[in-house]
């Protein structure tokens, strides 16, 4: 009896053993079909990103922790005439010594520094705009993304379009200025006595054509400015004295609108700086021209000079219509007017601030404003102290 209880017992282990190694089994089976789902499915997402890679039409770069490169996508091997299996697994520091890609590599910096749509010419015929990406998982990074897009053809239509501004200017700056001539001779009785009638239209006339050359003469320097070329007669000089030509030119202006103006000069005599006085009077007179077009009579512009530290820093303030919040971010881009200022005043082209911008960047400075809509606008520029002609 006892025998056949314990027969019983073992019986019942047994099966229940083989119930649990069975069930074990299956389980593994199971776990082993969901990686093996699961490493071709990303077997399968690993393709589809080579695929996308392979097929960019940008250039791309991977270099890994410690600036090795890793990946070399086929346009970029195209645009820099190499070949993925001759350079990955090279350090940053080895493609210096590579000719193709010593101007990329400069620009990255040996330890590939952030950079955002660089222009780098590789050849003649070939511009590429260069970006670098961070790789960061959580909060591990994980190497550099180098993106390479070619911007050739925007540069070349850029081109031309500036060439075609640029011609078009000069053929009509020497008609108008004929006209101008004539309408002076004209007015100035050169020919002969006008009636009152008369000269009223030949003053419009003239006020119009004279509009006219001064759009000719921004168009011509934002031409100069896209080619490189619009500072060249830089000397050291007194900042001062050139803001006082320009503050002296509108003073028939200032009286005949009734603005309460005042030039703030320095306490302290100021150093002299490395300037191209034609082009920075231009600055000042666009800052200045805007504060007194756009204040009202009876209203005060201010305008001030003063030293910072190893900069000199000149604000142009004013009490007028100021700009709107939401347009502020495009105050010095081409053609910007604000939409305050066309419901009220049609004349002006929109490229003085863009102007004056470059003129200031150009000198190694830097040009900002605070502006509030119908309270007024200050304008701040800095110029650095600099006096020997090689830092110009």
């Amino acid at each position: 009896m006892i025998k056949e209880k314990l027969s019983k017992r073992f019986s019942t282990k047994k099966n229940q053993k083989n119930k649990e190694t069975a069930e074990t089994t299956e389980a593994l089976l199971n776990i082993l079909e969901d990686i093996e789902e699961a490493r071709g499915k990303a077997e399968e997402e690993k393709n589809k990103t080579l695929a996308v890679i392979t097929n960019f039409t940008d250039g791309l770069l991977v270099f890994e922790e410690g600036n090795n490169l890793s990946l070399v996508n086929p346009q970029a091997e195209i645009f820099l005439k190499i070949k993925a299996k001759d350079l990955v697994g090279r350090n940053i520091l080895e493609l210096f010594q590579i000719p193709t890609l010593s101007p990329l590599v400069n620009l990255l910096g040996k330890e590939i520094k952030e950079v955002y749509r660089k222009e780098l010419k590789i050849e003649e015929g070939l511009i590429l705009e260069i970006s670098t990406i961070p790789m960061v998982s959580g909060e591990k990074k994980m190497g550099n993304l180098v993106i390479l897009h070619d911007i050739t053809r925007e540069k070349m239509v850029e081109r031309m379009k500036t060439e075609f501004v640029s011609i078009s200017a000069h053929q009509l700056r020497t008609p108008l200025s004929a006209i101008k001539w004539t309408l002076r001779m004209l007015l100035d009785g050169d020919l002969g006595k006008l009636k009152k009638e008369q000269r009223e239209f030949l003053e419009k006339t003239y006020k119009s054509n004279e509009r006219m050359i001064d759009l000719i003469n921004d168009l011509l320097n934002v031409t100069r400015i896209e080619e490189g070329r619009f500072l060249y007669k830089p000397v050291l000089t007194d900042i001062e004295t050139v803001v006082q030509f320009v503050v002296n030119s509108y003073k028939e202006v200032i009286k005949r609108k009734k603005l309460k103006f005042e030039f703030k000069k320095p306490e302290k005599k100021l150093p002299k700086v490395m300037l191209d006085v034609e082009k920075m009077r231009v600055a000042i007179q666009n800052l200045l021209d805007n504060a007194i077009r756009y204040t009202s009579p009876g209203k005060r512009v201010t305008i001030s000079l003063k030293r910072v530290k190893k900069e000199i820093e000149l604000l142009v303030q004013d009490t007028g219509m100021g700009i709107p919040k939401d347009q502020q971010g495009r105050v010095f881009s081409k053609f910007f007017r604000g939409a305050n200022i066309i419901r009220t005043a049609t004349e002006g082209t929109g490229l003085g601030l863009f102007i004056t911008k470059n003129i200031i960047e150009a000198h190694g400075g830097k040009i900002w404003f605070e502006s509030v809509e119908n309270k007024g606008s200050t304008f701040h520029f800095t110029i650095p102290l600099k006096k020997e002609l090689g830092e110009f």
